[in-house]
Order: C-alpha cells, then sequence, then structure tokens
C-alpha cells in the first residue's frame, strides 16, 4: 500500500480537518470585513455635517414646505413657514363680511325732521359714543373710506381721548387677502354736531390710534357684534392679529396636579445656534413625540440665535422663544412647560411623591420602544458629537412614518405680524410687492452671470412696466443694504422698504414696550430673523408680487443649470 503524501500527513491538512479549516477562514474573512465596515462607518458619522435639515427630509415633507408659496428668499437666512401659512381658509366664513347696506340706520320721525328747540344747547355737547346712532355712523363711514378691506365685526365705541372723539375696533382682513387669517384695528374717531343736530365723522385716526377699544375688562367677553340677519362665523381656530397677545409662561397649580403628569423632555446643546429651519425640524419633533407619548413637553424658552441674523455676526444667547413665534397658541393648543418652572417644582415634588426618571442617551431609541414607560419623566440626552446629537435624528428612520411633526401648533409672532399689518395699514392694503434678491448672488458671475444686470435699475423700470401700473404703490424687499440703489423707479413708482417704519419698532413703539417688558425690562434688538420675517411677510401681502428668480431674472435659484432642481 502506497504511504500518505507527506503533505497530507502534516498535522493541520488531515482530509477530516479541511471543512473546519474552511469555515474558520470564511468566518475570519466575514469578522475582518465587518471591522472595516464599523470602521468606515465611524469615520463618515464623525466628520459628516448634514444641509440644513429642514430642505432634506422625506419628499412628503419637502413638497409640504416648499410647494406653497413663490418667495425666494435664501433658505439660510429667510423666515420659516410655520402652521398659519398652510391653513385652508375657509372660504364661507370669509365670504360673510359686512358691507355698508347690512348697517341699519336709526328710524327718524314721521316728520323726518327735528324741532330746533329740541337741538339747543347739544350742539358742542359730549358726544354719546353709546348712542346706535353714533354706532352706525362710525361703521359706515370705516366701510366708505377702506374699500380695499373686508369688515367682519365691529366692537362698540368707547369714549376717546375727548368729549368729542370716539374709538372702535373691527376685525377685518385684505378683499384679495391670501393667507388664512383675520386683522384687528382700533381707531379714534372726531365727531361733530351741527346745529341740526346732525352727527358726522370729522376724521379717522391711524392704524391702531383708538387705544381704548383695544382693551377689554377682565372676564368680560369681547364687544364685538355683527349687524342683524349675519350668521356668526367660527374663527376661533384662525389667527388674529392685533388682539392682546397673552403669553405668560404656564404653571402646574397644584402638588397633585404635577405628580399625576407624565413628561418629556430633551437635552443638550447639538441644535444650538444652528439656523431657525434646523432649530425648528428638531423642536417639532420633541414636539412630535410628546404628542405620540401623550407627555407634556417640557421646553426651554431661551434660544440662540444663529449669527446668520445677528448684527454682531456672533451667535447670541438668552432670545426668548416669544419674540418670534406665538407662545400663546402653542400653549392653548399643546401640553407644554417651561423648563426653569417645572425643574423648580420636580425638586419640590420628586422625592416626596417618589417620581421617577427615564433616562434615554442613545437617539436611536424610538418613541414606540418608550410608549409602556411609567416613570413621571422621560428624559432625552444628547451627546456632544454632531449629528448624532441633533434632535431630529429621533424622528428619522422607521421613525419618520410614525412621529407627526405638528406644523399647526407654531404660529409667527403676532407682535411681528401686527407690524407687517401695521405696515399694510399704512399703504391702505392696495400695494404690489417685488422681492429683489442681489448680495452676495449678485457678486458671484460664476453661478449668477446676469443676476446684477438683471437687478439693475434700468433693467427693472424695462422689466417692471409691464407688470406694475404706473403710480403704484411698490413694496420692495430686498437684501440690498444700500436702498438708494433703488431711486430710479421712484420716477414711475411709490416705492417703499423695511426701514421706512422703523417708527414701528423703536424704543416709542408698542413692540418695543411688550417686548422689553417680556424680556424682564432689557430691550430687545430688532434683529435680523424678526427684519426678513417682517419684510417677507409685507411681500407676500402685495396684490402682485415680482419674484427675483420667476420674474426678473433667467439666472437659476441655486445658481447656473440648477433651474430644474431649483423652487420656482
Amino acid at each position: 500500500m502506497l504511504g500518505r503524501s507527506p503533505l497530507l500527513r502534516a498535522g493541520g491538512f488531515r482530509p477530516d480537518n479541511l471543512g473546519q479549516h474552511a469555515l474558520a477562514m470564511i468566518g475570519n474573512l466575514c469578522f475582518t470585513l465587518f471591522v472595516i465596515g464599523v470602521l468606515i462607518f465611524t469615520i463618515i458619522a464623525a466628520t459628516y455635517e448634514p444641509e440644513d435639515p429642514l430642505f432634506h427630509p422625506s419628499t412628503k415633507i419637502t413638497t409640504f414646505l416648499t410647494g406653497t408659496t413663490n418667495a425666494t428668499f435664501k433658505s439660510d437666512d429667510t423666515v420659516v413657514k410655520t402652521g398659519e401659512d398652510f391653513m385652508p381658509a375657509n372660504q364661507t366664513v370669509f365670504d360673510n363680511f359686512i358691507n355698508v347696506t347690512d348697517v341699519e340706520t336709526p328710524a327718524t320721525d314721521s316728520a323726518e325732521t327735528v324741532v330746533a328747540n329740541e337741538c339747543e344747547g347739544s350742539v358742542g355737547q359730549p358726544i354719546d359714543c353709546r348712542d346706535p346712532e353714533v354706532f352706525h355712523l362710525m361703521m359706515k363711514a370705516t366701510i366708505e373710506q377702506f374699500k380695499d378691506i373686508h369688515f367682519y365685526r365691529f366692537g362698540k365705541p368707547v369714549p376717546g381721548s375727548n368729549e368729542s372723539t370716539c374709538d372702535m375696533a373691527w376685525r377685518f382682513r385684505p378683499k384679495e387677502g391670501k393667507a388664512a387669517a383675520f386683522y384687528k384695528d382700533y381707531r379714534r374717531f372726531v365727531i361733530s354736531r351741527s346745529e341740526n343736530c346732525t352727527l358726522s365723522v370729522v376724521s379717522i385716526g391711524d392704524y391702531h390710534t383708538g387705544v381704548n377699544a383695544r382693551k377689554r375688562k377682565k372676564n368680560q367677553k369681547p364687544g364685538f357684534e355683527k349687524p342683524p340677519g349675519k350668521k356668526e362665523e367660527q374663527t376661533a381656530s384662525l389667527p388674529v392679529v392685533g388682539e392682546m397677545v397673552n403669553d405668560a409662561l404656564p404653571v402646574v397649580e397644584s402638588e397633585g396636579s404635577f405628580s399625576h403628569g407624565k413628561y418629556l423632555i430633551y437635552t443638550g446643546v447639538g441644535d444650538r445656534c444652528k439656523s431657525m429651519n434646523h432649530y425648528l425640524w428638531s423642536f417639532l419633533c420633541a414636539m412630535g413625540e410628546a404628542q405620540y407619548l401623550n407627555r407634556t413637553l417640557v421646553m426651554d424658552l431661551s434660544i440662540c440665535l444663529s449669527k446668520i441674523y445677528t448684527s454682531s455676526n456672533q451667535d447670541e444667547e438668552g432670545k426668548d422663544f416669544r419674540f418670534y413665534f406665538d407662545f400663546e397658541h402653542l400653549k392653548e393648543s399643546a401640553s407644554v412647560l417651561d423648563q426653569d418652572q417645572f425643574w423648580a417644582d420636580w425638586g419640590k415634588w420628586h422625592k416626596k411623591d417618589k417620581l421617577n426618571l427615564h433616562l434615554v442617551e442613545d437617539f436611536r431609541v424610538t418613541p414606540m420602544k418608550l410608549a409602556d414607560v411609567k416613570d413621571a419623566l422621560i428624559m432625552r440626552k444628547f451627546g456632544s458629537v454632531e449629528p448624532d446629537n441633533y434632535w431630529y435624528r429621533v424622528c428619522e428612520g422607521e421613525t419618520e412614518s410614525v412621529i407627526k411633526r405638528p406644523w399647526h401648533l407654531l404660529w409667527k409672532s403676532r407682535r411681528l405680524m401686527d407690524i407687517v399689518s401695521s405696515i399694510a395699514a399704512k399703504l391702505n392694503w392696495d400695494y404690489d410687492s417685488a422681492h429683489i434678491e442681489r448680495g452676495e448672488k449678485a457678486m458671484n458671475k460664476d453661478l449668477w452671470p446676469n443676476l446684477a444686470a438683471d437687478t439693475s435699475p434700468d433693467a427693472l423700470i424695462s422689466t417692471l412696466k409691464d407688470k406694475v401700473e404706473d403710480g403704484r404703490n411698490l413694496y420692495i424687499a430686498t437684501n440690498e443694504p444700500d436702498t438708494s440703489f433703488f431711486n430710479p423707479l421712484k420716477d414711475k413708482y411709490l416705492t417703499h422698504f423695511l426701514d421706512e417704519y422703523k417708527e414701528l419698532w423703536d424704543e416709542n413703539s408698542e413692540w418695543y414696550s411688550e417686548t422689553t417688558k417680556l424680556n424682564k425690562g432689557v430691550p430687545v434688538e430688532f434683529d435680523g430673523y424678526m427684519r426678513v420675517s417682517v419684510d417677507t411677510e409685507v411681500f407676500l401681502r402685495g396684490k402682485k408680487q415680482i419674484e427675483t428668480f420667476n420674474d426678473l431674472t433667467n439666472d437659476c435659484k441655486d445658481g447656473i443649470n440648477t433651474c430644474s432642481t431649483s423652487a420656482s
């Protein structure tokens, strides 16, 4: 018999061991590939900086956020769209407005004359603002003077600054208004009485001059009335710009109600000092999880404003959420608490009532896995490594189809919107608007070769002549720092710019007074985000809206050869 080959006699290559060695080699190879894959993923995760998340979510959300307006403001420094921008208008409500013919005319005597001696001594006497005749006179004068708005309610007149003045409030919206919102105005009327006792309105004051008609007593409903025959509209879910804002912090009334509550809090600094779009994308993820878990969201009202909005070109801490967004609507529509108040209450009662905290330090722990947690507080703690410490990571992956960001809860600050309303009112709600984007884009000939020339005064005059009638009020929203650049347009149009209305946010303004009070006596700067927010909203209320990249130039919004992918 032939002997075995020396090679086969080697201990590691016995025929009965070949299968085991093959499996071992395959296992080692797989493990090596796994380790290499982990290293590559770790390197990518540590160095990856995603673009603004608001503009890179699912297709559904992208369409939702970018498909409803033609505004072409740059995505990283513009006002983000909020809930009221997507609110469907109830046309039945908006069609139910008040005409002059709806206002009753007080009946006179059968002879339709007034006996002369009945008027003796009445001329020069104080005007009774509660007199129905005065009320109807003021309503008619208002409807006849402001022809570009529809009126929906009038408040009962109240005495003004002297015996011949009355203040009255009303709720309205512009005739060609596209936003699903109402506005409130209150003005001072000067009323005179002639020798035959006839009353007449001498003048109507400027926007928001009738301050006595603004405030109302506690525990008393607003004095709004509609003429007979008009149905009462349901407006509770619509924003009303011009009402007094009550954005005081909510408090827990008792130890019992606090201890029986369930709470969710996000902690960590990954999302701080980012663009407002980034901040809101993360904040609404937290809000969505809180609603899914049926918990109160404990939120930090102090936010960091990114340097892209600040005059110092530095990130600025300590900005109040309420400067930019409608906290009154948020707290009335959802369960939220300020974190400072929450921790004070937690410190008082959690040991006594044995309240437990459930800590989550991995964003990959989905809200679905937390649904059965019984502890009073779920705390999501985010680390220091970006982008894994961005709050919005919680809502990615399989969670995206479960957690719905509640955009309807977030409205823009009504104090800022009141400035918008005031500017529009000064233009009698009868103006056209143009957004003219220049700045860095106009200087970059490689990406925008024609923008500078297409937005020059001569080019604008040529382009606008077929779009805006001569002599019209033209509001120009622009990032051009020197608005005198547009002076040649004054020969054809009544041009207006945001800075013409500085009195609406200077130290004598209502906005300044209210935000200073909100900020514990420290004056608040009208910062870059506020400016672009107001500028954008005034632009969007123009009867005609002329866009830079839609109407003034053939350049692409995002640079050369990107028109097919740019928002149009």
